[in-house]
């Protein structure tokens, strides 16, 4: 916002709407006793106006919040995230509001919404941000910070991830280390970075090992369970199928094991699978999916930190931080079964 234009306030849209500060002060609290066209009036005048509630002064509102904000039902991936945030949040006495809201929910209104509820900040955990939605946080002065982001629609936006490329070299590395060359990659969206980098990491370990990348081993689609299936299912349907796949995620491996067990196939004696992340349900998974684990707990856990630093007015040293990954190796994965594999 230009240092020139002045925050609006109450009597501001009072005075454009013609009615008084009492009326607006009552649409903005939700009070049934506006008529219709009054509020419609004072409610478009607010959006005009890109009117922000000032915070309530403390010792008058609750702790200071900060909401972390998903935007799909939360999974084995999010709730270590969660983890991470609200202990996190604990330690520093702030609290931590968990909310899912999809991108077409992230209306005009959405950022003055979160500043009149008390949000300090925002972490949004694997969204995907227009550069409008990035105009309405930066006009509320709101601090954002995104784990995983689909996307960056501006080089500067404060961000928090893992090492996904180095995790990826590491997974495909173990496959070709027990003897397989027909390894596959199933990953999440195409656009996303972290499946970027993993892919990356992958193509990057295969070239190295003169491994070739048929036609068809390289599939994209979201990081959800129902992909791995359907994913999987295409993969090991293929005339030469692979004897090894690299799941971009512990859900994508998992939708994976079930293609297998569908077409008679035992992992890891006739199929190795490697995951991403170290979920609970890796280590639940029969059997045991070998992974890389990301520290998605240490992730969330930044993320409240950097938002918090930011918040405070405080300079970060990176906009964007990784973490380190590293390979779990459990009993998803077994030398290939010949040598042709």
């Amino acid at each position: 916002m230009p240092p020139s234009r002045r925050r609006a306030t109450l009597a501001t849209v009072a005075a454009s709407a013609g009615v008084s500060v009492a009326t607006v002060s009552k649409v903005l609290n939700g009070r049934s006793d506006v008529a219709p066209e009054t509020r419609s009036l004072v409610l478009s005048l607010l959006e005009q106006h890109d009117y922000v509630a000032p915070p309530q002064r403390r010792g008058e509102a609750a702790p200071d919040t900060i909401e972390v904000e998903f935007d799909a039902d939360l999974n084995a991936y999010s709730t270590e995230i969660v983890q991470g945030a609200v202990q996190a949040g604990a330690d520093l006495d702030v609290a931590v509001v968990v909310s899912i809201r999809r991108n077409a929910d992230r209306t005009g209104g959405w950022a003055r919404d979160l500043v009149a509820a008390g949000r300090r900040a925002l972490v949004a955990v694997t969204g995907e941000l227009t550069a409008g939605q990035l105009t309405a946080l930066a006009r509320a002065r709101l601090p954002l910070v995104v784990i995983d982001p689909l996307n960056l629609p501006r080089a500067r936006v404060t961000s928090v991830g893992s090492t996904n490329f180095a995790g990826g070299m590491a997974a495909t590395q173990h496959l070709l280390a027990l003897g397989h060359r027909r390894v596959a990659y199933l990953g999440g969206p195409a656009t996303a970075a972290c499946n970027q980098a993993r892919l990356h990491g992958y193509r990057a370990a295969m070239e190295a090992a003169g491994a070739p990348v048929p036609p068809g081993y390289v599939r994209t689609a979201t990081f959800h369970y129902y992909d791995g299936v359907t994913g999987g299912a295409a993969l090991l349907d293929l005339p030469e199928a692979p004897t090894a796949i690299f799941a971009g995620c512990d859900d994508i491996a998992l939708g994976v094991l079930e293609a297998a067990r569908a077409r008679g196939l035992r992992v890891p004696e006739d199929l190795s699978i490697v995951g991403f992340d170290d979920t609970q349900i890796a280590r639940m998974a029969s059997p045991p999916l070998t992974t890389v684990r990301q520290p998605l707990r240490e992730m969330g856990a930044v993320a409240v930190r950097t938002a918090l630093r930011l918040a405070a007015g405080e300079q970060v040293e990176s906009h964007h931080v990784e973490l380190a990954t590293e390979l779990v190796v459990r009993g998803s994965t077994a030398p290939a079964a010949h040598t042709g594999g």
